[in-house]
């Protein structure tokens, strides 16, 4: 399958995942009596947080992989090192500014931890042959 192609479906999958989580951690919101706009608005933007924040981490290791078939190992290391601190430092503004512009922190910052328990389901379902 292209990598293009692949990073796309994979950040699909894990987006309706986070989603999912998303929706789940504002029924725990709503059912502790603390629902309120923040709080739907926070979670949106934490899975639309997570979700780029994972495509950009895909398309940046695939065209390092790229440079690393055709040889050119210590930058495509560099590009994915340059790209790990330049997403973790958006991140961090994002969610300061969220927080600042009157977010609920909480739920823009959980949806962060959503993505791993996503992407481990998603293996255990995947078939052996994808």
């Amino acid at each position: 399958m292209d990598s293009r192609k692949l990073v796309l479906k994979e950040t699909m999958i894990l987006g309706i995942g986070v989603a999912i989580c998303c929706a789940a951690m504002v029924a725990v919101f709503a059912a502790f009596g603390h629902f309120n706009l923040a709080v739907v608005l926070s979670a949106l933007a934490g899975c639309v947080f997570t979700t780029l924040n994972y495509f950009f981490m895909a398309v940046v290791i695939s065209l390092a992989a790229d440079r690393a078939r055709d040889g050119q190992v210590q930058q495509a290391k560099k590009m994915v090192q340059l790209s790990s601190t330049v997403r973790l430092a958006i991140l961090a503004v994002a969610l300061i500014s969220g927080h600042l512009l009157g977010g609920n922190l909480l739920a823009l910052a959980l949806p962060l931890l959503f993505q791993r328990p996503v992407l481990m389901l998603v293996q255990f379902f995947r078939k052996k042959d994808d």
